[in-house]
């Protein structure tokens, strides 16, 4: 077993695998899953329907009950980014990219009540956010600090 960390990155790298803890940042992992309940719960999507990751990107998705009034046939999804933030998008069909409606513009983890106000917003053609978001920089430590004290 190597000694020092960069002897140890190196041989896991030559083994295309990563150490435990860059693989699995278990503040982020448990901070985002915290936030997304409170948003899901903001939102009124029951757990069955809520998924999140942190891997190379911490991500997470919503399947919304709710659907938009100019596509009443198609299901939406709240999909969130770490460095894009909140979407609403229509659920894909097959194999297709899913169309992104709309996007939440301001930090990249508002409280669960301003998701909400964007889902309804959203839902009943007030889209109130960005069209093309620009991918925010990144610092996972100070995400972390922010997903762990957003207010319910």
């Amino acid at each position: 077993m190597a000694q020092d960390p960069q002897d140890e990155a190196r041989l896991l790298s030559i083994l295309d695998l990563s150490s435990a803890v860059e693989a699995q940042p278990c503040g982020l992992e448990s901070a985002l899953a915290a936030y997304i309940e409170l948003v899901a719960e903001q939102v009124d999507v029951p757990a069955v329907s809520v998924t999140h990751e942190v891997t190379d990107t911490a991500t997470a998705y919503l399947g919304l009950a709710v659907r938009a009034a100019d596509l009443p046939q198609r299901d939406l999804m709240l999909i969130w980014d770490e460095r894009l933030g909140w979407s609403i998008a229509i659920e894909p069909r097959g194999n297709d990219r899913p169309p992104v409606i709309c996007h939440l513009g301001g930090h990249v983890a508002p409280s669960p009540a301003a998701v909400a106000q964007f889902v309804s917003d959203v839902v009943h053609k007030q889209c109130r956010g960005q069209l093309s978001p620009v991918p925010r920089s990144l610092d996972r430590e100070m995400l972390t600090a922010h997903l762990a004290a957003v207010p319910a």
